[in-house]
Order: structure tokens, then C-alpha cells, then sequence
């Protein structure tokens, strides 16, 4: 019996969603078949001995501007092409279409095994701000389309990303697989959370406001700060979770509209367990970006009973119906700084939008991966006609 192959360019511990997607699925993976392993561009220092599973390691190099994240070299590393053709697999499933997404379909046609790839963000936007030219980025995309019609499978996270990849030029079927989340408790969530204010030094009475991601501005991080500042005159506690090439540049925006004392930036967590307290202290989790597409960050938040303020029109805002389970914004500072004042002003329609979060928007990572399993074997006797136990 062969692995399943889990590919993708970043892996902890570089932190986004679509790796902490790829550590959740290896992880319920080996809880659930022993027969996983990961495959992603190394981090020069980084060892992978406290993983379980096989995470096999290429080349990279450093992207420019683009801190901590790392562009795979896999075609250049003769050693590691000869490990990776002695892993049998039954199956590959790739994460990125670009050099872990070429390399696991080279690997999947050679083995002549299923092929599913996996449509996570709008890579469009991720190169228009280093690559100003429009032929070039059009060429990109035509990259990207051929990619994920090489697959006998493509997945999306929510129905709302079919806009973006159709408009990439795809026409092919997808299959809608949601993300889950980590922190999903069936704890007494008001010892949670003041527990973890405890741990961060919160007051109980506190407003605290919260976005954890890449500090990047496609994420709409300025209009976060933009908002913050017209809240001058309330009292509020922000905490900016993460990195990205955007992060100082956040800070002394922060600083110059007078309100650097009231945000808290606190560098990339890696621990989940950090991660955890944070969520769970927030009282409101800013989420305006109009460039993602199924933020995990948001169906942690909601595990936790924290409701996220959206921009009216993002694709995010898809999951949520507004003043039920989340909430939404124009995407202007004076419209967002209105919203936030208003639900500051009454805990208990954020509590309640916090619950119904909890309840409609998050699954564990051990369902889903039930389901992705379930779906592998499938997509394996269907190509092959033969049945796999995993």
C-alpha cells in the first residue's frame, strides 16, 4: 500500500492558512490511516523531527519582499528527486500550483496515480503587487488554469471561490471541500476565556479587538488602522497577530495617526495554544479584506465564540449572514469604525453572533478529514478499479 501525498510550497513553520490547512490534514491523517507524508520547500535551521509523518524537504531559496515565505527549487535537488521515486503513493493531492504543484504532478503521472489539486487564494492579486506588468500576470494566469486542468480533481474551500477561478479562465468541475479548524472545544468557553486574558495581561472588562494573518496590505490592513483612529474616543485594545512585508510599515502607520499605543503588534505565533488565547480574549475579530478567499482565521475565531467584522462584498462574507453568525461593513473607515463602535457598545449581540458562529461556520479538522478521506477513495477506485483502505 502507497502514502498520501500532501504538497504545498510553505509548511509550518511558516504560517498561513493554507498551511495550517496542509499540518491539519497530515495530522488527522496519520491519526486516522499511518500512511501520510508531507512534501514542501525546506527552511534552512528547521527540522522536522517532532512530526509523526514523513516530511520530505527540496530546495529553495528566499521569495524578495516576501518574508518568511520560500520558492521551491525542487528540480535543482538530485537527491531529494531520488527519495521521493522510491515513496510509493496512492494518491497525490497538491496545495499550490506552482513548483510543489508541478512536482506532485510530475510524481502523480509517473506513478500514474489520482491527482487532485486545490484552488486556495487569489493568486492574481498575490503577483500584481510585485509584477506590474499585465502581460506577464496574464501569463501567470494562463500558468495557473493549465495547472488545475492537468488534475482529475479540483477543489475549492467554499462555493464563493468559483467566481475567481472561473474568471481565472477554468472551466472544468470543482468539488466544494470546507476547512475546519483546530481550536473547535466543547470547553466552557467563559473559563477560556478568562483564562487566557489572564494570560495576556487583559483586563475582564476590556474591549478587545483582534486580526490574526499576513500583515500585508491586500488583506485591507489599512483600513483597519484608518478605522481604529477615528476610535480615538473610545476605549479599545488592538492586536495585530502575524507577519508579512507590510508589518512596520503598519506599525508606524499606527504610530503616525496616534493610536501605536493601543495596538499591540505581536510578531508571528506559532503556538497553537497562543494562538488560542488570543482568540479567545477578542471580542471582535477584524476581518475587511476583500482578496481572500475562505479564511481559515475566521472559523478560528468563530471556534472560540469571537464573531468577525467582513467587508460588505468579500468573498469571505459568503459563510456569514449578517447579525446572526458575523457581521458586515462597507469597506470604508468611517462605515467599518462605525460598525465596530456600535458592537462594542452591546456584548451581548456580539456574544450571541459569537455562538451561532460556533454553531454554523466551524468543523472540526478530524470530520473534514473523514470526509477528504472518504472522497480519496472514490477518486483512487475510480482511476484505478481497485479499492484502497486508507
Amino acid at each position: 500500500m502507497g502514502n498520501i501525498g500532501l504538497f504545498n510550497d510553505s509548511f509550518p513553520p511558516i504560517m498561513d492558512g493554507v498551511a495550517v490547512t496542509m499540518e491539519n490534514y497530515a495530522f488527522w491523517m496519520w491519526q486516522k490511516t499511518r500512511r501520510v507524508c508531507v512534501v514542501t520547500a525546506e527552511v534552512p535551521g528547521y527540522h522536522y523531527d517532532n512530526k509523526p509523518y514523513p516530511v520530505y524537504t527540496y530546495h529553495s531559496l528566499p521569495v524578495p519582499t516576501r518574508h518568511p515565505y520560500r520558492m521551491g527549487i525542487p528540480r535543482f535537488d538530485w537527491s531529494f528527486d531520488y527519495k521521493l521515486d522510491s515513496v510509493p503513493f496512492d494518491i497525490i493531492h497538491a496545495h499550490s500550483p506552482f513548483a510543489s504543484g508541478a512536482l506532485a504532478h510530475k510524481v502523480a503521472e509517473r506513478q500514474g496515480i489520482p491527482f487532485i489539486a486545490t484552488f486556495h487564494s487569489k493568486y492574481r492579486d498575490d503577483f500584481k503587487s510585485i509584477i506590474p506588468d499585465r502581460f506577464i500576470l496574464d501569463m501567470i494566469v494562463k500558468y495557473i488554469v493549465k495547472f488545475y486542468e492537468s488534475a482529475d480533481q479540483v477543489w475549492i474551500p467554499q462555493a464563493a471561490v468559483e467566481d475567481t477561478i472561473r474568471e481565472y479562465g477554468y472551466k472544468g468541475p470543482l468539488v466544494v471541500m470546507d476547512n475546519g479548524s483546530d481550536l473547535v472545544t466543547s470547553e466552557d468557553l467563559v473559563k477560556v476565556r478568562s483564562s487566557a486574558r489572564e494570560h495576556l495581561g487583559i483586563g475582564a472588562d476590556d474591549n478587545v479587538l483582534l486580526f490574526v494573518g499576513q500583515h500585508v496590505w491586500q488583506k485591507n490592513t489599512k483600513l483597519i488602522i484608518e478605522s481604529l483612529a477615528l476610535l480615538k474616543d473610545s476605549e479599545w485594545k488592538m492586536y495585530f497577530v502575524g507577519t508579512g512585508y507590510a508589518a512596520e510599515e503598519m506599525k508606524q502607520m499606527a504610530k503616525q495617526l496616534n493610536i501605536g499605543n493601543r495596538c499591540t503588534f505581536t510578531g508571528a505565533v506559532v503556538d497553537r495554544a497562543a494562538i488560542r488565547d488570543y482568540y479567545a480574549s477578542a471580542d471582535l475579530f477584524l476581518f475587511p479584506s476583500l482578496y481572500d478567499n475562505a479564511p481559515l482565521v475566521v472559523r478560528e475565531a468563530a471556534a472560540l465564540r469571537t464573531p468577525s467584522l467582513f467587508s460588505v462584498g468579500a468573498d469571505a462574507a459568503q459563510i456569514v449572514s449578517d447579525g446572526f453568525n458575523g457581521f458586515l461593513a462597507k469597506p470604508e473607515a468611517a462605515e467599518y469604525a462605525s460598525r465596530i463602535r456600535s458592537l462594542l457598545a452591546d456584548k451581548t449581540v456580539l456574544r450571541k453572533a459569537g455562538e451561532n458562529a460556533a454553531c454554523t461556520i466551524v468543523r472540526s479538522w478530524s470530520d473534514i478529514v473523514d470526509e477528504v478521506l472518504d472522497r480519496y477513495r472514490h477518486l483512487i477506485a475510480g482511476k484505478s478499479h481497485r479499492t484502497i483502505e486508507i
